[in-house]
């Protein structure tokens, strides 16, 4: 019992005795339950996946941190990002020269104040980074009234908005391989955020910009793109074969990590 199946075979052959090979041992040995690991195993219990909803803004809020490279090797700043899940509007940003649960905590205090933050209003989500999980940041929700969620760990899914919004910034054309200098990275990021939340139409909202959709602009851009269609469809309808054409529809609800609908066996994110 306290040799493998390779050893015994060996010395059964050594032995002069064949009973049988290697594969047929474990089999037999699987078969009654006795090839588990035998050493005394740490049990985790199972991490909740986070449910999050938002059918307006300022209800859900994801955050997260990412490394722009700086002028030397193994040189980076740290660029602290949040972002409102319903409306991909960035509420907050700030680049830095370190990661650390004081800026962290800084940044959320200042973003919350800014957008009128009331108590119980605000679930905020982020991964299990170092400055995410630091007791400071929990004080600071918790005094705040605002609920914090995290992902669960090596599930980039859980944490889709963020992820995606620094994919967007990071395939610009005009993203540098390198940054000379802090000043020229926070530099960037005001352009790229001034771009990103008052001109760039996201396919996520319906082809409108995160600010308009934040700040409740959508429906007048909706109506208004619905008028030009229809004097298009009046004035040319044989160009418009299967139907009356109609705008992109913004989202009223967005989630992650949808629940599964009763009948399905599919997740969305």
């Amino acid at each position: 019992m306290d040799k493998a199946p390779a050893e015994i075979q060996a010395i059964l052959l050594d032995e002069g005795t064949y009973l049988c090979s290697v594969a047929t041992m474990y089999r037999l040995l699987r078969a009654h339950g006795e090839t588990g690991e035998r050493r005394a195993q740490a049990a985790h219990p199972a991490r909740i996946k986070p449910e999050l909803i938002a059918t307006g803004p300022n209800m859900t809020w994801s955050w997260d941190i990412t490394k722009l490279k700086g002028p030397a090797k193994w040189s980076y700043f740290h660029l602290y990002t949040i972002i409102d899940i319903y409306s991909r509007y960035v509420v907050g940003w700030m680049v830095a020269t370190r990661e650390s649960a004081e800026l962290a905590e800084r940044l959320l205090f200042d973003t919350i104040q800014k957008q009128n933050i009331r108590r119980d209003q605000l679930t905020i989500h982020s991964d299990n980074g170092s400055s995410m999980a630091s007791k400071p940041v929990a004080f600071l929700l918790a005094d705040l009234g605002v609920t914090k969620s995290h992902s669960r760990p090596h599930t980039s899914n859980d944490n889709p908005f963020s992820e995606s919004h620094f994919k967007i910034l990071k395939y610009r054309p005009e993203f540098p391989d390198r940054f000379s200098s802090l000043a020229e990275a926070r530099s960037f990021c005001t352009e790229f955020y001034d771009w990103y939340n008052h001109e760039h139409r996201h396919s996520g909202i319906g082809m409108h910009t995160p600010f308009n959709l934040h700040h409740g602009r959508a429906p007048a851009i909706q109506h208004a793109r619905a008028r030009v269609l229809t004097t298009a469809y009046a004035a040319h309808p044989e160009r418009f074969v299967r139907h009356h054409p109609t705008p992109l529809t913004f989202p009223t609800t967005t989630w992650i990590n949808e629940p599964l609908k009763a009948g399905t066996n599919s997740m969305t994110t």
